[in-house]
């Protein structure tokens, strides 16, 4: 989204500590870390705010970089693992209007946990799976 913070920082009006940039995607240290070397990987397209507009072609790109930047950030680091993860909207906890990735180094012990899992009731996972389809379908 124009003008948002990261679109501050591929303009360079706003600091950051970059660890890969290419034509399409940026990558920078988060500034508030789960774990350090939290990493965000961002298009530098600024006509975009999440998963669903966002052009495949930037989409892709952004992947490729996280791929690769993942298993950078678990040996710099020597971490137990990785996890990547993306927001979307606000009430999935997305902050910022800008599609970007998290890859969270992970320590055993560091006490982080994610999602408190639920069960389905009685024949839901059904009725879920029809209502996907039929969405993929339309």
């Amino acid at each position: 989204m124009r003008g948002c913070i990261f679109c501050k920082i591929v303009a360079g009006e706003l600091p950051s500590y970059k660890v890969y940039e290419d034509e399409r995607t940026l990558a920078f240290l988060d500034i508030n870390p789960i774990n350090p070397g939290h990493t965000l990987v961002i298009p530098k397209n600024p006509d975009v705010r999440n998963i669903f507009d966002i052009p495949k072609r930037d989409w892709v790109a952004m992947m490729e970089v996280v791929h690769e930047l993942a298993a950078a950030v678990e040996k710099a680091l020597d971490a137990d693992g990785v996890n990547i993860m993306m927001n979307n909207r606000e009430h999935a906890g997305q902050v910022v209007d800008h599609p970007h990735i998290h890859i969270i180094p992970r320590f055993k012990g560091d006490g982080l946990q994610l999602w408190p899992h639920k069960k389905y009731k009685p024949g839901e996972e059904g009725i879920m799976q029809k209502r996907i389809q039929q969405a993929l379908a339309t």
